[in-house]
């Protein structure tokens, strides 16, 4: 072997070296609560967070209040006995602690790690002996808990709706773990994004689009895609006779065959199951399964209903005979298959992507970085 070829195999590689799977996706209770630490602290020191804790409060609080008080309004002037508002006012106020979070959370998690790169701060972790997949992971918790310390504050109020009766004392155990759940994979999401952009505004504008897009987006496409799914067919059809029989005095319903249109929902029904206010819905059990009469004052039992009913399809034959029984002896025909767990899959599938995105981004070395990004 000459010297040339000796200088040539220990020369030093232009190629950076590949970080070892185990040091990327390594994960530790603590190296996780270090950072999570480290990103808790450095919120408590600023002041706007608890500013818009205090906020949430207040707001959450009037509208519970003025939302009571109209219900209350509302069933004073009705004669007679009428149904429990509860349900209603914990509806309400479950959607609403929702919709806020849906907008407060982005801005929790978008800009954890762009953030840090830009004010340089990002290098110092991870020349440490944290792994990147704990990087992530802290400031993931970090996120979410302070998310679910606005959740925490509206605890107050969905138990002022659960006392007015009327909602099993189990929703709002269920309600409290599903919308803890939807917040994490929101965090997931932002922290996705913080790690494929550069600019913090750029990571928080992607993750408000993909929860709008979640959550306005999806009944929208529903609508627009109903026609292709809807066509005229013969369907058989039992309904009442034009003429009752004079020597028994009794009707019978008669079965025919007529052409209807027929929207074959089961194909599109996903579009509607993936939306968070749908999978808190069908997942909160405030009533049981019960007719859609008896929903009337449960907007949730009202949306778990119809979702359900869409992802059975359309019923075949088609009972528009009213004589065999009354309308309290007829059995329900709302399908007993819940969605929310093939929804809640998929927003945590999302969530789950966002953070391996994430460790991804954090591995080092990093091969390749956006032009005019910060390092240290």
């Amino acid at each position: 072997m000459t010297l040339s070829e000796v200088e040539l195999e220990h020369e030093p590689s232009t190629k950076p070296p590949r970080a070892a799977r185990g040091a990327t996706w390594g994960l530790t209770w603590h190296g996780v609560r270090t950072v999570a630490v480290l990103e808790l602290r450095q919120r408590v020191r600023s002041t706007r967070w608890v500013v818009a804790l205090v906020v949430w409060f207040v707001v959450v609080g009037g509208i519970t209040l003025l939302t009571s008080g109209a219900i209350s309004t509302s069933a004073s002037g009705e004669s007679g006995p009428g149904p429990s508002a509860g349900p209603l006012l914990f509806g309400a106020v479950t959607f609403l602690v929702l919709g806020l979070g849906l907008l407060v959370t982005p801005t929790l998690a978008s800009t954890g790690i762009n953030g840090d790169r830009n004010a340089g701060t990002l290098a110092t972790l991870q020349v440490t002996l944290l792994t990147p997949a704990e990087i992530a992971a802290g400031k993931l918790l970090a996120a979410w808990a302070v998310a679910c310390a606005f959740l925490v504050a509206s605890l107050p109020f969905l138990g002022i709706a659960l006392a007015m009766e009327g909602t099993p004392g189990t929703a709002l155990l269920r309600v409290v773990l599903l919308v803890a759940v939807l917040l994490a994979c929101v965090c997931g999401i932002g922290l996705g994004f913080s790690a494929l952009t550069t600019r913090t505004a750029g990571s928080t504008v992607l993750t408000f689009l993909t929860v709008a897009a979640l959550t306005l987006l999806t009944p929208i496409l529903f609508g627009l895609t109903f026609p292709t799914i809807s066509r005229t067919q013969e369907v058989p059809v039992s309904s009442g006779p034009m003429s009752f029989d004079d020597e028994s005095g009794t009707a019978a319903c008669e079965v025919t065959v007529q052409e209807r249109s027929v929207a074959h929902t089961e194909r599109t029904w996903w579009l509607l199951g993936i939306n968070p206010f749908v999978v808190l819905a069908d997942g909160a059990g405030t009533t049981e399964h019960a007719r859609f009469a008896d929903n009337s004052n449960d907007p949730l039992g009202m949306i778990r209903d119809g979702v359900r009913q869409l992802r059975a399809g359309p019923a075949i034959p088609v009972d528009e005979c009213w004589l065999d029984s009354s309308v309290e002896d007829r059995q329900d025909t709302v399908s007993r298959a819940p969605v929310w767990p093939w929804g809640l899959a998929v927003d945590v599938l999302l969530g789950a992507a966002g953070y391996v995105v994430a460790v991804r981004r954090l591995r080092i070395p990093q091969r390749t970085l956006p032009r005019g990004t910060r390092v240290a």
